[in-house]
């Protein structure tokens, strides 16, 4: 079966979507995942169901140009061009806002969001709205970005979805959200991936009755979508189950970290034990104290590494895997 693959390159990308969506009967886009958490995998999407997504992003926020600030092979880079293309604007392209022409809206990952505000906040504030997606928002960068007048919109989805579905916890128009008995968000939406190229076994796992069975772990609060953890975000370290996103977050709050990733890594004792990657600066004796005083003693990280910065992913999300090759 024949496939639109785009290539990264942001020029090349704009024109062969722009023929894409020009015919109906076009064939479906494959698009690899990142592997941030493991290995990549190879999603099809329909034309029908790119469409569907940007058709509910555009009845949330509105439609006009948008700016390119993330790699046009990936999902939420390709959908950016989609939108604005569908506005009737090439994107912007390029790390700076050039001359009087201004998108606006822009989707980001955390790791951007922070550094534009380290050197350009001002860029920020000219947009209508500033997705971000990718991964958890950290609160306190959240406030940041809201004190400096930065409108913000946390997305949630996947490339399984074409892309953010869920804004701020409430589903997008046609997107449904449910939580399966063993906790993990479920998804259905016209907007949804047809299968793994190349693995119906996966396919198979993931897409059951319609509804795409994430990664997620969550909890429906009041009509909205709080994202709890991974699947995979659960470490067994000497039989103690120890989530690690709550261990991230209590170091977040140390005023000497600024940045902070805990992952489950090898041990030849315990099985696997809890890895703190920061950065700032903070002692392995200062963490575990720290995070002892809300959490059990057993949750504490076995060993904190202090990175200057954290190896990014071509799509600017953290990537884990190269994290835990630090350690071992």
């Amino acid at each position: 079966m024949s496939f639109l693959r785009l290539t990264g390159d942001a020029r090349t990308d704009i024109v062969k979507l722009r023929s894409w969506l020009a015919v109906s009967s076009a064939p479906p886009v494959l698009i690899e995942t990142s592997g941030s958490t493991g290995l990549p995998k190879r999603v099809v999407l329909s034309r029908d169901a790119v469409l569907a997504s940007a058709s509910s992003t555009a009845a949330r926020i509105g439609t006009g140009q948008w700016w390119l600030a993330l790699p046009s092979s990936y999902v939420a880079g390709m959908m950016v061009v989609v939108r604005s293309l569908l506005a009737g604007q090439d994107p912007l392209l390029g790390t700076r806002r050039s001359g009087y022409v201004d998108a606006r809206f822009v989707s980001l990952v955390p790791t951007q969001l922070r550094r534009l505000l380290d050197i350009e906040p001002g860029k920020l504030r000219g947009f209508d709205t500033v997705l971000i997606g990718g991964g958890p928002l950290d609160p306190l960068l959240r406030a940041r970005a809201e004190e400096a007048g930065v409108r913000l919109i946390s997305t949630y989805g996947a490339s399984e979805t074409s892309g953010g579905c869920v804004y701020d916890g409430l589903p997008l128009e046609g997107v449904f959200v449910r939580i399966e008995p063993d906790g993990r968000v479920a998804i259905a939406s016209r907007s949804l991936f047809d299968r793994y190229d190349g693995d119906p076994e996966l396919t198979a796992r993931t897409l059951v009755g319609g509804w795409y069975l994430t990664s997620d772990y969550g909890q429906l609060v009041n009509g909205r979508l709080r994202v709890t953890g991974r699947t995979d975000d659960v470490v067994i370290s000497g039989g103690v189950n120890v989530p690690t996103p709550a261990v991230a977050a209590r170091l977040r709050e140390h005023p000497h970290v600024e940045q902070v990733e805990v992952l489950g890594v090898p041990h030849d004792e315990w099985g696997q034990a809890v890895v703190a990657f920061v950065v700032g600066t903070i002692t392995r004796e200062e963490a575990r104290d720290w995070v002892s005083e809300v959490h059990p003693r057993t949750w504490a990280p076995y060993e904190v590494h202090t990175v200057t910065e954290f190896p990014l992913l071509a799509n600017g999300k953290i990537d884990r895997q190269r994290l835990r090759g630090l350690f071992g």
